[in-house]
């Protein structure tokens, strides 16, 4: 039992699914700091958005199985993979039927807090699911794998908690989805770096491979100094809370991802610590925001 647990943890790439926590609690705190939050709700938007999210990793994991991208790849603690069907752990038929099982039940709680919140929340989830079993096979081969991620894995799991909870959407919330957005794409970008040549002969055609890492790195600088940007301004613009603020604890991390990724982009080995250092930024910013909120 203990074997199969650690097996389908890896297969699932649980430690990643720290995000989509970090992600609802940013929807959940916004609500609670405007006078709304129901904990059975609150807690359903985790588990359905938990449950998606490893379902794109098992989408995924099936995908570079049989493309043969897995078999190629140099895998780092947070890229190349789990490499758990290729040592034959899990089977590929388990593994598909484990993505479809996690989708529904994501899906069937999705319905649900629809017919408590709104009909409108379906605008959050469908696309969500959408990109859950369209991002290997078409997303990742026609340059949209990141922006697709960051909308439907970032911006809208705070917009869509929000909404589970309130029925509404506010500026406040409209605005703090734009930096969890820009970071989830971001982690997915650098995280890219290392499987350029892999991702390639399985014939995905990613923003690494489009604008090669150098160019790569310094729209990965831009995108993440605009994330901070944008949470500064919100609160000299008076709309988001100074607490917000605490966000920029992330920034020592930030300038190591940035230095890492512009000067050993090519250089696996050296990259490394960066990919570390951009798991931190993008967790840590969005776990801080959260807080911002619940202790505003």
């Amino acid at each position: 039992m203990t074997t199969s647990i650690k097996v389908w943890a890896a297969q699932i790439r649980a430690p990643f699914l720290l995000l989509s926590v970090f992600l609802v609690l940013i929807g959940g705190a916004v609500a609670r700091a405007e006078g709304h939050f129901d904990l059975l709700h609150f807690l359903l938007a985790m588990v359905g958005v938990v449950l998606v999210h490893a379902s794109v990793n098992l989408f995924n994991e099936h995908s570079d199985h049989h493309s043969g991208i897995d078999h190629h790849t140099s895998r780092t603690p947070f890229s190349g993979g789990s490499g758990t069907l290729q040592a034959g752990h899990t089977t590929s038929r388990g593994v598909m039927a484990a993505a479809v099982f996690t989708l529904l039940v994501s899906f069937g709680i999705g319905v649900y807090l629809t017919w408590i919140a709104g009909w409108e929340l379906m605008l959050f989830i469908v696309p969500g699911g959408l990109a859950t079993v369209a991002y290997t096979r078409w997303l990742a081969r026609w340059m949209l794998g990141e922006l697709a991620a960051g909308i439907t894995l970032g911006s809208f799991v705070v917009l869509g908690t929000y909404f589970a909870l309130t029925g509404t959407l506010s500026v406040t919330v409209v605005w703090l989805s734009i930096p969890p957005g820009i970071l989830t794409a971001l982690l997915l970008l650098l995280n890219e770096f290392p499987d350029v040549e892999a991702d390639r002969q399985g014939g995905r055609r990613h923003l690494v491979i489009a604008l090669g890492w150098r160019r790569a790195a310094v729209l990965y600088t831009v995108s993440l100094a605009i994330s901070y940007l944008v949470l500064v301004a919100g609160v000299v613009l008076g709309r988001l809370s100074p607490w917000v603020l605490l966000a920029l604890l992330t920034l020592p991390l930030a300038l190591k991802a940035v230095v890492g990724a512009l000067r050993h982009g090519a250089t696996l080995d050296k990259l490394v610590p960066a990919m570390g250092a951009n798991v931190g930024v993008v967790l840590g910013t969005d776990l801080l925001i959260a807080v911002a909120y619940f202790i505003r």
